[in-house]
Formats: C-alpha cells, structure tokens, sequence
C-alpha cells in the first residue's frame, strides 16, 4: 500500500538524519584523538558524513538497477542545495562569501557539473568515466589537506572512547539501512502514483538525502556563521557529483535518461548562477536567495509534470 510507503519514506528519512548525526560525531571525534587536523576531518569525515545519505541510496540504486535514481539523487540533491537549502539561508540572512571561496570551490562545483554532463551526454555514466570523478575528489582533497598543513592549522585532541566507536557503527548501520529503504519506498510510490523514478528521485528521494545539509545549515546560519553555510552546500555538492556520482558509476556503470542528462545541463546552469550571484557582490542577498528557491520549485513542477 502507499500509505505504508510513505510510512517508509518517513521512518527512512529519520534514519538518514540521525545515522549521519551520530556518524559524523563519533567519527570526528577518533580522527581528532589520532591527532588527524580539523580542517581534514571537516573536508573528509564532515563532508562524507552529510553526503552519507547520497552514497547510500545512489550505490544502492545502483546495484538495484535504478540508474534513474542514482542520478536523479545525485542531482537533485545539488539542485535542492543550490535552491532550496543555500537560497532559503540566504532569504533568512544574507550569505557573505570571498574571492579565494569563488574561484577555488564555486568554480570547481562549476567544473565538476560540467564534466559531469559530458560524460552523461551519451547516456551513460561508464565506470571510467566514474574514477576519473572520484579522483578529482581525491585530488582536491589532497590540495585543501596540503594547505592546511602548511597553514600549521591543526585539531586539540579530544577525550574519545568505546561510545564513539558504537556511534560510529550505529551512524553507518543506519545510514546504509535506510538509504535501501528509501529506494525500496520511492520505488513503489512511483509506480502506484505513475511518476518515473527519475521525479520521484529529483525530489522525494532528494529531499530525504538533503537533511543534513539543510540541518547543518541552518544550524549555522542560526550561530551567525553565515560563513559555514555557504561552505557546507558548495562542499557537499562537489561531494556529490566527484564522490557519489563517481563511486556509484565504478560500483556499477549506470545509464542515464535523456531527461537525466537535461537535468544535469539544468544543475549546470544554476551552479553557474550561484557563482555569479557570489562573485558580483561576494555576497548571495535575500533576493537573490529568493530567486534560487524559485529556480528550485519551478523544476520540482516541471519533473512532477
């Protein structure tokens, strides 16, 4: 029945939430008593841990045989963090940003979508194609944790002990756990409802993937640190397309619709947008931020169509 999927879809939503809480958590928490600088944890164990959600129903789809979803996740996720989430920060307050932030991270997010619909524009995602994303993942990883080290920047220890280890377990069982039973979920709704997997991917399963970001944000644009918020959306969206995206496709090549490569070509506009809007002022205004959710709930009409 529908309605237990949807009961589905809630129950995995929170198990997203708060596994990637506890995840991130425990985990960052062993990295700093190793000694590991906080700057890495925040690009590394941060990053992964709000993008856990990603990883796990993109693979899962994948290994399922839903292409659609994987990338409709994938790509919703960062239309719904460019629109939704970095636009309705931006109406609450208005987000600051710097020309190092633009021309290192917004660019890259620009570059990485790019790369991404040349790959897709064949209709398909190979899985050499799929490391070459990754390892730019792993490339740019290693140039932000390289000036770190020469920045000096490091972590204080912290007390850590059995408990964040079973947070950590704990985070991953349900990360994983309910990454399949939103794709079980999703699924079954659209084809009781008659939507293609890839609307109901774009925007359910994207939503549900998207609540960290979403919670980290607004937590942060709460603390004044409007900073943060930018920083979060741009970083896990790069996360999403090298790291998701690339490691679903190495796990398994996945074809891509045609309305999945139109998808991407949308998200490449709106990335390019977003970094415009930062580079003009260095600074995303409320209306601005409007203008993004706008953006963000005309294509959730135009795919539910």
């Amino acid at each position: 029945m529908v309605l237990f999927d949807v009961l589905f879809v809630a129950v995995a939503v929170v198990a997203l939430w708060f596994g990637a809480g506890q995840f991130v958590t425990g985990a960052s928490r062993l990295a700093r008593r190793l000694g590991v600088p906080g700057v890495v944890v925040g690009l590394t164990v941060v990053a992964f841990g709000t993008s856990a959600p990603e990883f796990a129903v993109t693979i899962d789809a994948a290994l399922a045989g839903r292409s659609d979803i994987s990338v409709a996740n994938a790509v919703g996720s960062n239309v719904l963090n460019l629109g939704f989430i970095l636009g309705g920060v931006a109406v609450v307050k208005a987000l600051p940003s710097s020309l190092a932030f633009v021309r290192r991270d917004a660019l890259l997010m620009v570059g990485s979508t790019a790369l991404l619909l040349a790959f897709v524009a064949d209709g398909r995602l190979a899985a050499v194609e799929g490391a070459v994303l990754f390892g730019c993942l792993v490339a740019y990883l290693a140039v932000l944790a390289r000036s770190a080290d020469d920045d000096g920047v490091a972590a204080a220890p912290e007390a850590a002990g059995p408990l964040d280890v079973v947070r950590l377990a704990v985070g991953l069982a349900l990360v994983v756990g309910g990454g399949h039973l939103l794709v079980v979920a999703a699924v079954d709704i659209a084809l009781a409802a008659g939507i293609s997997e890839w609307a109901i991917g774009i925007t359910v399963v994207a939503a549900g993937t998207s609540l960290p970001e979403f919670a980290t944000s607004m937590a942060a644009a709460r603390r004044g640190r409007t900073g943060l918020s930018a920083g979060n959306v741009v970083g896990s969206c790069v996360f999403n397309l090298l790291g998701v995206l690339g490691l679903a496709a190495i796990v398994s090549p996945l074809a891509v619709a045609p309305v999945g490569v139109e998808g991407t070509a949308w998200l490449l506009g709106v990335t390019v947008l977003v970094t415009v809007l930062f580079y003009t002022e260095t600074t995303l205004s409320r209306l601005e931020g409007a203008l993004l959710v706008l953006l963000n709930a005309v294509n959730w009409a135009l795919s539910l169509v």
